[in-house]
């Protein structure tokens, strides 16, 4: 690989979720100044919503790692698409609840109630965050209300953060659980990388690998970057990896552009708008090769403002 010719200790671009690698740019750290004042208040139910590849996994193992265990019990399910009582079962499991083998979903309610009640006692919380939870059954989403109704006069027992897409949003405007949507206190909204966040980014996460050289990207190859990505993070990271893959192939200390032409064109996620494009315009001339011409420097104009990607994925 090409960690050595770069002087790296570690790769520096991967998308597992590494907390050692976050990077607190603009609406990351408000959403973690949020969370953590939130939960420190005793608020009941938590969302964070940010489309696809922008780093809510990153987020929330941070969170995690930023409470005091030594007052937060914390537990965290990554696909919360589960049925009611296979949801109630993963939060036992996480919490660490024993419960005999062929427990039924009353038995096992006043088993977690207990074992909130009794971490309450104790002075801690208990926090649960879900992941992808755009995925939660309407049902599921149900009970996890339900679950969250134990509380004393001054705090909920349980605390609860959502992390989803989009999708998220509108799965809580449905009637049949708006009881749920009126009980989040806090809602954050992740956006992508601006071109000198890219940038930042970029260095911050070559300096946690270890990288001490002079610049690797020129600024007009994180530029580059930037329009390819549309600054979604973990495009960002695909990209560059796949650049620095490129560079070393050829033996080259410092990163040219033609290195991110190369990395664009091997990740689908980054040629969506380009295909749409070459596709009208086949399909135009098929059907009228003479006011084709006149077409497509409209098309051009159309598509000139649209970035190169068309979705990614954190």
């Amino acid at each position: 690989m090409y960690g050595t010719h770069f002087g790296l200790q570690e790769l520096p671009f991967t998308i597992t979720p590494d907390t050692s690698f976050f990077f607190a740019h603009s609406s990351h750290q408000d959403a973690l100044n949020t969370l953590l004042v939130a939960a420190r208040s005793g608020e009941g139910f938590m969302k964070v919503i940010g489309e696809v590849g922008t780093g809510k996994t990153l987020l929330c193992r941070k969170f995690m790692s930023a409470l005091d265990h030594h007052e937060f019990v914390t537990a965290y399910i990554p696909n919360p698409y589960l049925q009611p009582m296979t949801l109630l079962f993963a939060c036992a499991d996480e919490l660490d609840i024993k419960y005999p083998q062929h427990v039924n979903q009353h038995q096992l309610l006043k088993l977690l109630n207990r074992y909130l009640i009794d971490t309450y006692a104790e002075g801690k919380r208990v926090l649960l965050c879900l992941d992808e939870a755009q995925a939660i059954p309407l049902e599921t989403l149900e009970s996890l209300r339900l679950l969250s109704n134990l509380e004393t006069e001054r705090r909920k027992l349980l605390q609860v953060v959502l992390f989803g897409q989009p999708e998220l949003n509108t799965r809580l405007d449905n009637p049949s659980i708006r009881q749920l949507k009126q009980r989040v206190s806090f809602s954050c909204q992740l956006s992508p990388l601006s071109l000198s966040e890219v940038e930042f980014y970029i260095s911050h996460r070559l300096a946690v690998a270890g990288y001490r050289g002079p610049r690797l990207f020129p600024h007009k190859v994180v530029k580059q970057i930037y329009r390819a990505s549309n600054g979604i993070p973990r495009l960002v990271n695909i990209l560059a990896h796949k650049a620095l893959m490129a560079a070393f192939g050829e033996g080259a200390r410092v990163l040219a552009e033609r290195h991110v032409r190369m990395a664009v064109t091997d990740t689908e996620s980054t040629q969506g708008v380009r295909s749409v494009k070459a596709k009208i315009l086949k399909y135009l001339t098929a059907l009228v090769p003479a006011a084709v011409i006149g077409l497509i420097p409209l098309i051009n104009l159309a598509f000139s403002g649209v970035s190169l990607i068309a979705g990614g994925s954190v």
